[in-house]
């Protein structure tokens, strides 16, 4: 594994945080995961690249509940695919250009878990790598997203539930308005990259 050592910010909020503050890169061939970083594609809700690098990094925190993530989807025949994990403040300000609802984006200025290097966005794939139905794409902002969501599926409801359970099992926090969104738990106390 490589490891990224980025300058931090103080955050005058934060009572104890976390001593090591380094990114770690997490690659398909360091874990069993499969990367698909919409953030650094046109494949995202900007429809243009909002970050430099085709890079997926995480705080040592979030790594560790990430790799028990990916053991627990073994054991059920599935993998992760991830998302976005650590995202620059200036990507979270050209999201919060695009969608100014706090409900979905946080404002840079409060910063969000992702500029922390503590959240990461994901779905699950099958044996063959094809994405499960979780009933709306990746960063739909609107109430069809939130984990309890009548409108969708009953195969796209329980494929959220499989993975809420795999990552509230690992140690995640979860968002209840994204069904892909995961977090470290006391997302403050950590400081912003």
């Amino acid at each position: 594994m490589s490891q990224t050592n980025l300058e931090t910010r103080p955050n005058p909020n934060q009572d104890s945080a976390p001593s090591n503050n380094s990114l770690i890169e997490i690659t398909e061939s360091t874990h069993n995961i499969i990367l698909d970083l919409r953030y650094a594609t046109e494949n995202n809700i900007i429809g243009r690249p909002i970050v430099n690098e085709y890079r997926c990094l995480l705080h040592p925190d979030a790594l560790a509940l990430l790799e028990r993530s990916i053991e627990l989807a073994k054991h059920q025949g599935l993998r992760l695919k991830i998302l976005d994990a650590y995202r620059p403040g200036y990507a979270q300000e050209s999201l919060w250009a695009y969608c100014s609802n706090p409900n979905y984006i946080t404002p840079p200025e409060k910063g969000s878990p992702h500029t922390r290097g503590i959240a990461v966005d994901l779905t699950l794939v099958d044996a063959s790598g094809k994405e499960l139905d979780m009933g709306t794409e990746f960063d739909d902002l609107s109430q069809n997203s939130h984990h309890v969501n009548a409108s969708v599926s009953q195969q796209a409801a329980a494929n959220r539930y499989t993975l809420l359970g795999i990552m509230v099992s690992a140690g995640w926090d979860y968002y209840p308005m994204e069904w892909w969104h995961y977090q470290v738990f006391n997302a403050q106390k950590y400081p912003l990259i």
